[in-house]
């Protein structure tokens, strides 16, 4: 990795660290893994397809590189019968993104592992946080054996099951970035309110907490300002770029009326598209944050690279990706440059 290179926290006191997610939808969409089980086999059975798309987030002004192991934990692989597949995975994606972060332009990006939500958790259940505990360390293990500079756990809706992964990744040493995904009510499944849940994971040693996935910039950004004024830490946001509303406050029930011909289960989670928000929306979005104190900056399930540049060039960045960024100056119809014709220029407002 190299001696001088900066790590989370320092880069984080120093300016804003801006994060890629949404691996599994962009993946799913170019058609690398299957919609429902969502389960990364791509890393094993693509693995270039996963190097592209690291790099396109790179180039588009990510500081992280994180390993795509989210859903690649034992209950999702044994949902489809691969739970054999679960080492060489795991340690296949965090090659994957060492490999990719060296590529960086400046300073190598930083590499993060990543566990979330087991979806098995339940606090009535005897016995279940041992198990969740166990699925957290082969994980941990294998990005900490991997020499990653820190981890994020993500995409908690209760705050128990946040404490305990919090728990495991504390215990290598790594720095802690714990995410929550908060439901439409408001809360954790717990009863917590977000910024009590995220005093709760600061308490217990988390280095950075926040909120991620679910809900898009419009019902995630008052809910990261209270965040904000109720923990020291750093804190992160990373929502869904989907248009979500005081009505529908998360992605789930987004209704489309102007679609018949949608599948029984809604829009969710693959007929979302005219949901999605624009470029300047998630830049705004990335100021609102930058603004209110909030440094550790994404975007979750559904954001591409478009997004990130967006977000890049919203907090003065000019990465790799800018050098392609639009000038419609030069617009045949639309553009305003002396040379072009006339004849065209003259036409847009029919077009």
């Amino acid at each position: 990795m190299g001696e001088s290179k900066r790590g989370l926290l320092e880069r984080l006191n120093a300016d804003a660290v801006i994060c890629a997610e949404g691996y599994l939808f962009e993946l799913e969409r170019r058609g690398y893994l299957s919609a429902g089980a969502y389960v990364p086999e791509v890393v094993l059975d693509h693995p270039d397809a996963v190097r592209q798309l690291h790099r396109e987030f790179l180039r588009a002004g990510s500081d992280v590189i994180e390993a795509f192991t989210y859903y690649g934990h034992r209950e999702k692989l044994r949902i489809i019968g691969k739970e054999d597949l679960l080492e060489p995975l795991n340690r296949q994606a965090l090659e994957l993104a060492k490999e990719v972060a060296q590529e960086a332009t400046d300073e190598p990006a930083l590499v993060a592992g990543n566990i979330c939500n087991t979806n098995i958790y339940d606090p009535g259940e005897p016995g279940t946080e041992d198990s969740c505990r166990a699925m957290f360390a082969e994980q941990v293990g294998w990005a900490a054996d991997a020499g990653v500079d820190f981890v994020v756990g993500e995409t908690f809706t209760w705050t128990r099951e946040a404490e305990i992964a919090l728990e495991i990744i504390k215990q290598t040493d790594l720095p802690a970035v714990v995410t929550l995904a908060i439901p439409a009510e408001g809360k954790t499944r717990d009863g917590d309110l977000p910024a009590e849940a995220c005093r709760r994971l600061e308490d217990a040693g988390a280095d950075v907490v926040g909120l991620n996935c679910y809900r898009g910039p419009a019902t995630t950004l008052e809910l990261l300002e209270q965040i904000r004024e109720r923990v020291s830490c750093h804190v992160a946001g990373l929502p869904v770029p989907y248009r979500t509303n005081a009505e529908q406050p998360t992605f789930f029930h987004l209704p489309d009326p102007a679609c018949d011909c949608l599948p029984a289960e809604g829009t969710f989670p693959i007929a979302l598209d005219p949901f999605t928000c624009n470029r300047f929306e998630m830049a705004a979005f990335a100021r609102a944050c930058y603004d209110a104190g909030i440094r550790y900056i994404g975007v979750c399930c559904g954001g591409a690279p478009h997004h990130v540049r967006a977000i890049a060039e919203a907090l003065g960045r000019r990465p790799p990706a800018s050098r392609y960024s639009p000038d419609l100056t030069k617009h045949f119809a639309f553009g305003t440059d002396e040379s072009l014709k006339e004849v065209n220029v003259g036409y847009r407002d029919r077009m």
